[in-house]
């Protein structure tokens, strides 16, 4: 990993210099300056490490100048909130505050690097392939969600999933899965709201044989089975109230107990959920545990809705009606001119989800080659 250091303190800089010399998987270069290290940065350097207050150009303006062609450390000895949080709105991954320790540092530069070699894994001609066979088409909301949903992936945090019904929660929690260190292991996706209340405990944690009536065997929880993997808990609104105590201590203890039982199971699970719901109003109405809400909200990812990704709409379009004509034997058919700008102006109140059901009834009903207008159905429905 090459990194750029940029300090005007020269005390500060060598001491730097002899501190990380020692990590033999980095290759340091240092800057007096701003306008130095601008002259001789290029596309080898992986890192850029400024500090803030420096002569002539300061390190924001430095960054703002990189204009997100470096990620960026900063490192100050006298910080304000008002700069760190303008540090942050223009991307810079760590705010370092003087005077640290070098494994401090490290520590931040290694974060960087695991980033960087997660989104080179998923920049693969390989992995490329399955994004796209995930992600029906490609957009610059689509990708910058993606590339946040890349830095989590390599982590074990909770993420949260927030975005209107349709718009595909679960093909981002497949694909998180999928890029992060435990791609080998189960992904395993559960609808709270497709599981009678009764039933989600057993069906979370398991039961022994006995355990209520007709237990007549004793089975694991979707915890167990997960375990080393990923459990995606959709609709996590729909959730008892009851049950989401007993979620939050698994998640919190890192074990389970089946029902009817009194030995604890140890699980080494990666938690995703997802919602439609506005959980902070189901919080104040008290429908939802505030405790458990921060445990699954590590980082929120929205997920942007259709209407915010038109990009994609033809792409998806297509697509899909060329998989259904493959899928029933029919003759490549194409959207007429009309039909593609009725496509792009309708609302997508369903998103995604609507857009392949549009796709795929007008592939059956449309007579010829050409998918017009009125073999959409969407006249009635456009806003």
């Amino acid at each position: 990993m090459k990194i750029a250091i940029v300090e005007d303190d020269i005390n500060m800089r060598k001491s730097l210099e002899i501190a990380m010399s020692d990590y033999k998987e980095f290759e340091i270069k240092t800057f007096r300056n701003a306008k130095e290290a601008l002259k001789k940065l290029d596309d080898s350097f992986d890192l850029v490490i400024t500090d803030i207050n420096m002569p002539g150009m300061d390190g924001i303006e430095l960054v703002k100048t990189l204009n997100g062609k470096y990620e960026v450390i900063i490192m100050t000895g006298n910080a304000t909130l008002q700069r760190a949080i303008e540090s942050i709105h223009l991307g810079v991954k760590d705010f370092l505050l003087k005077p640290f320790d070098i494994d401090t540092l490290i520590e931040a530069i290694q974060r960087e690097s695991k980033i960087q070699q997660a989104n080179k894994k998923v920049s693969s001609s390989e992995n490329k392939k399955e994004i796209r066979s995930d992600f029906l088409g490609t957009s610059k909301a689509l990708e910058a969600t993606l590339n946040i949903a890349n830095k989590a992936a390599i982590t074990d945090v909770s993420i949260l999933l927030l975005g209107e019904s349709g718009v595909g929660k679960e093909v981002f929690a497949n694909h998180i899965h999928k890029v992060s260190p435990r791609a080998k292991k189960p992904f395993i996706a559960i609808n709270m709201a497709a599981i009678p209340e009764n039933l989600i405990e057993s069906e979370l944690f398991g039961f022994e044989k006995g355990a209520f009536t007709d237990a007549n065997e004793t089975k694991a929880g979707q915890f167990e089975l997960a375990n080393g993997g990923t459990l995606f808990l959709d609709e996590i609104a729909e959730m008892p109230y009851g049950v989401q105590a007993k979620l939050l201590r698994a998640l919190q203890e890192k074990e389970v107990r089946r029902l009817g039982s009194s030995k604890s199971i140890k699980i080494d699970i990666r938690v995703i959920s997802a919602t439609n719901a506005n959980l902070t109003d189901k919080i104040k109405n008290g429908e939802f545990r505030e405790d458990l809400y921060y445990r699954l909200n590590t980082i929120p990812l929205n997920i942007p809705s259709l209407k915010d990704r038109k990009d994609e709409i033809l792409q998806i379009a297509e697509t899909m009606c060329e998989t259904n004509c493959e899928k029933y034997g029919f003759e490549t058919k194409r959207f007429s001119k009309e039909a593609k700008e009725q496509l792009l102006t309708y609302s997508w109140p369903g998103n995604i989800r609507e857009l392949i059901s549009v796709v795929e009834r007008a592939v059956i009903l449309s007579e010829g080659s050409e998918i017009t207008v009125d073999e959409l159905f969407l006249q009635n429905r456009l806003n």
